[in-house]
């Protein structure tokens, strides 16, 4: 059995939603696992309260070492000043151990990811997150344009790019819209078919 670890922080939910959204995709693969994970919270109740945010869901907290359990990951965080969230980045930097063993080498992993606007950074988070994959010998698995006429998308404004699905939050009353969450869907499934072939799946 494979099992692929969507694995996100979110502090409004938007990133959360579309985690969802790819874990479906992924588990529609036959032969795939699918689990989501959210990362610990390293900000106070006391100043997660006073900046709006709702509370956590009961998705599991998950811990480093799990990782090298998984066959394939996607990581999903907002945006914050063009990189991922301080709450992810301390995640990653607390698998140094994983690192010394190479426990995550040659497995797959995509990234998704919100911003708050559209020139907030959807694209330079991605690349900047890049270098967390390329130090653990992780193998990037971009969508690229697989998901066909909806990358051109001209009409409405729509997240996401070649890196990985993507949502606009604007002042956090915006959710992610049917296309996003399809962009989603595809991407879980995509990389989940990636992750199967990888480890010798039809």
């Amino acid at each position: 059995m494979l099992v692929e670890v969507k694995l996100y922080y979110s502090m409004y939910g938007h990133v959360e939603k579309l985690a969802q959204e790819i874990k479906k995709g992924a588990a529609s693969v036959e032969g795939v696992e699918a689990k989501l994970c959210q990362v610990p919270e390293t900000l106070p109740e006391e100043v997660l309260g006073k900046m709006g945010a709702p509370p956590k869901s009961d998705v599991p907290i998950i811990t480093p070492n799990e990782l090298s359990e998984a066959d394939g990951f996607v990581f999903g965080f907002p945006t914050r000043f063009g990189m991922m969230s301080a709450q992810f980045k301390a995640f990653l930097d607390a698998t140094g151990g994983l690192w010394r063993t190479q426990a995550l080498a040659g497995k797959p992993a995509g990234i998704f990811y919100s911003t708050g606007s559209q020139g907030g950074g959807q694209e330079t988070t991605a690349l900047t997150a890049i270098t967390q994959l390329t130090h653990h010998g992780m193998i990037f698995v971009p969508i690229g344009y697989t998901f066909g006429a909806g990358m051109f998308e001209m009409e409405n404004v729509k997240g996401g790019s070649p890196y990985g699905a993507g949502t606009y939050a604007g002042d956090g009353s915006r959710q992610p819209t049917e296309l996003e969450l399809q962009q989603a869907f595809h991407q879980g499934k995509y990389i989940a078919t990636i992750t199967k072939k990888l480890k010798g799946g039809a």
